[in-house]
């Protein structure tokens, strides 16, 4: 008898047993490790097309990009992913998702194959597997644009816009970020300890991993979408 879903189901079956599942517990001593994650931007009905955001993050600096798209085809996900990817300012190592099937899909895997980027998911209904992502989905996702419908092109430009100029200027270079260090848990009470608070970019730069020969330069392109490039 034929599983229910189908080919489909059975062949996202397969392609799931290939990527390996990452807790929370990062490496951070190296950069270029990604986690990403789709928001929906349907208000309250998820019926018809709407706008949806690519928010992705890189694990030890915080750094922030968003790209949206309409809908959240396999496709238009992975284009989403390398324009991203094409105006972030440091190689990538790996990516970091959940199951969803705009992720877990034979493009992206293959895409990852040939860029040699890990792959890795998170635990189904496990959302603090991805909790790097998670957190940013809030503060430089939602809070911004809340849970409105967005469902047209004139919107899904205007927000393309902000995540490609300022927002990902002012996340990125003048808004710090605090990251924790340790935890330890007196009685009923958890200690969390954190350090000394620095911008993403700052972070990149104290990671070491970019000597004045390959330094990070800023070029803005016109109509307010900037990029970032290395300094080769």
């Amino acid at each position: 008898m034929r599983s229910k879903g189908g080919p489909s189901r059975f062949i996202g079956t397969l392609l799931k047993q290939k990527i390996a599942i990452r807790l929370t517990a990062w490496d951070t001593s190296k950069v270029g490790y990604m986690e990403m994650d789709l928001v929906f931007h349907c208000g309250s009905s998820t019926l018809g097309d709407h706008a949806n955001t690519l928010s992705t993050t890189e694990v030890s600096s915080s750094w922030w990009e968003g790209e949206a798209i309409m809908g959240k085809s396999q496709e238009s996900t992975f284009q989403a992913l390398k324009r991203i990817r094409g105006r972030t300012p440091f190689d990538w190592e790996g990516l970091d998702s959940d199951n969803g099937s705009e992720f877990i899909n034979d493009i992206l895997y293959k895409y990852c194959c040939r860029e040699k980027l890990e792959f890795t998911r998170s635990r189904p209904s496990h959302k603090n597997d991805n909790a790097y992502i998670e957190e940013k989905n809030w503060t430089h996702v939602r809070k911004i644009l809340g849970y409105l419908r967005y469902d047209t092109y004139a919107e899904l430009s205007i927000i393309n816009d902000l995540y490609r100029g300022d927002l990902r200027l002012y996340k990125n270079f003048f808004q710090p970020v605090m990251k924790l260090v340790s935890k330890e848990r007196i009685g009923g009470r958890v200690k969390r300890k954190y350090d000394i608070p620095k911008t993403p970019y700052q972070r990149l730069m104290d990671s070491g991993q970019y000597p004045e020969a390959s330094s990070l330069m800023i070029t803005a392109d016109s109509g307010g979408s900037n990029g970032y490039r290395r300094r080769l």
